[in-house]
């Protein structure tokens, strides 16, 4: 069995598999949690604290994000589509080969983050902070970057994952 706490200390939820799906886990204290393929879809995360946790190739589907610190989070491969990241630090976050198809990241820092393969596609990525990470193959169109923060020399991936084609 394994128990949930908040940052106070409070056991808020114990399970004995990784079926998390609709959960309130908000506010939880998940520091360095093993929920390597976990079904969360739908959960309730706000404001939880997910820094090093290791959700790869977990189910997020819809699920509540906002406001949550993954610093250095493990998302690879994970299903994270329709998700509200709204205001999340997901800075030296690892999501590569992720599904973002239409997140909310708006305000949401991504600095350092490796998105190499990931899907953004229709995400909203207004006034989010990209700078220094990895676009390579990532796949953002449709997506709303109205006054994305880049660093220089990220121009030609940011470019090249809308889908754009500059010519001089």
């Amino acid at each position: 069995m394994i128990e949930i706490n908040n940052k106070h200390g409070k056991v808020i939820y114990t399970y004995d598999d990784a079926d998390l799906h609709f959960a309130d886990l908000s506010d939880a204290d998940l520091i360095e949690a093993d929920l390597r393929g976990a079904d969360l879809r739908g959960a309730d995360l706000s404001d939880a604290y997910l820094s090093g946790a290791n959700l790869s190739d977990a189910k997020l589907r819809g699920a509540d994000l906002s406001g949550a610190d993954l610093f250095g989070v493990d998302l690879r491969g994970a299903d994270l589509s329709g998700a509200d990241l709204f205001g999340t630090n997901l800075s030296g976050a690892e999501l590569s080969g992720a599904d973002l198809f239409g997140v909310d990241l708006r305000g949401a820092d991504l600095s350092g983050a490796d998105l190499r393969h990931a899907v953004l596609c229709n995400a909203d990525l207004r006034h989010a902070f990209l700078c220094n990470a990895d676009l390579s193959d990532a796949n953002l169109r449709g997506a709303n970057v109205l006054a994305v923060k880049l660093s220089s020399g990220q121009r030609e991936d940011f470019i090249s994952a809308l889908g754009c084609v500059v010519t001089e």
